[in-house]
């Protein structure tokens, strides 16, 4: 398993874990780009949203329900924050497991790339 992403689910690899369920697990970044970072994957390997057919759509609402309850649990709400999902290496994807990203904690500008 090469997966870094599959290797957290697994327990091989340790992360700051913020929520995690039977379809989603949401961790604190490593490389954080705001002072909250948490990324939100599925359980089960998907490697992007192109890879995603439509027998994905639970996991897929899954996982912005997990940003949802990251950004209550961590205090985002109020101030607001933002989730990403890249698709591909030209738009930032460096891991090829899909994932979320819920950034906040600060003014988050825009375009953001």
């Amino acid at each position: 398993m090469d997966c870094v992403f599959c290797r957290i689910v697994s327990g091989d690899l340790p992360s700051r874990k913020v929520v995690e369920d039977g379809q989603v697990v949401a961790f604190h970044d490593l490389n954080p780009q705001a002072p909250v970072h948490v990324l939100v994957i599925p359980r089960r390997h998907l490697p992007s949203l192109a890879a995603a057919s439509d027998d994905d759509g639970p996991v897929l609402g899954a996982m912005l329900l997990c940003a949802r309850r990251v950004a209550e649990q961590l205090g985002l709400v109020e101030g607001g924050y933002r989730v990403v999902l890249n698709n591909g290496r030209a738009a930032g994807q460096m891991i090829d497991h899909i994932h979320l990203h819920v950034l906040g904690g600060r003014p988050l500008d825009w375009p953001p790339g």
